[in-house]
């Protein structure tokens, strides 16, 4: 069978094995005295392995801190804004009798809490609407006195006026409308804002936004593309 030759190759065979592994000692023997020449040269050197090696390393493990963090943020109050509006002698009579529930129980109302006054309990901020197109006509702000109760000290009734708070200050949003508009297409945009200053809320910036009447308003609008005929 093939591999299985005489003695004389068999002896020629075991010699040849015999050199390798000698020869493959040696070379293992060189590699490991040169790795250790390497261990001992680069703990003089820089970089990661002037640490030690990995295993000795000590890893650092956050621990979750018992500490509960605390916060000056006191949660806002609740107020009843339509009662608020409708006791209020500085809303109009028409908006009040026009305030009644869209559906069930629900008023056409907006609230917004946060700080506007640095009063004792955050601000609130109210903007009554239109059921049919919720379209803003009054937005009012009540601070709370001494007292515990609420006091007006802004009203704005307008058509289409709504009033957010933006970092401290009150940002009153009025849309413009030509005689040909639309409610939903305005011509243009009143951007107002306020700020507290000695016990009142003072103009301090207002930006005008036209809107471009050949989009979306059907008035001026582009002509439609004519399509080539073909012969």
């Amino acid at each position: 069978m093939r591999g299985l030759t005489g003695t004389g190759e068999t002896t020629a065979g075991h010699g040849r094995l015999g050199a390798g592994l000698a020869a493959g000692s040696t070379a293992v023997a060189g590699l490991a005295a040169f790795g250790l020449l390497c261990v001992g040269c680069s703990t003089g050197g820089t970089g990661t392995r002037d640490e030690g090696p990995a295993a000795t390393q000590q890893v650092a493990r956050a621990t979750p801190s018992s500490t509960v963090p605390t916060g000056t943020a006191k949660p806002s109050p609740r107020v009843n804004a339509v009662m608020l509006v409708k006791a209020d002698p500085k809303v109009s009579r028409q908006l009040k009798d026009d305030l009644k529930p869209c559906t069930g129980d629900e008023y056409p109302v907006d609230t917004s809490y946060g700080t506007l006054t640095d009063g004792p309990a955050a601000d609130v901020v109210v903007n009554v609407m239109t059921c049919g197109d919720s379209v803003g006509v009054g937005t009012y702000v009540y601070r709370q006195g001494t007292d515990g109760s609420y006091g007006n000290v802004f009203a704005a009734e307008v058509p289409a006026v709504y009033g957010t708070i933006d970092r401290g200050d009150l940002v009153v949003t009025t849309q413009v409308y030509g005689s040909k508009d639309s409610v939903a297409y305005p011509s243009g945009e009143d951007v107002v804002t306020y700020r507290w200053t000695s016990g009142r809320f003072a103009e301090t910036d207002r930006v005008h936004n036209e809107f471009n009447r050949a989009v979306g308003s059907g008035e001026g609008a582009l002509p439609a593309p004519q399509t080539p005929t073909q012969n």
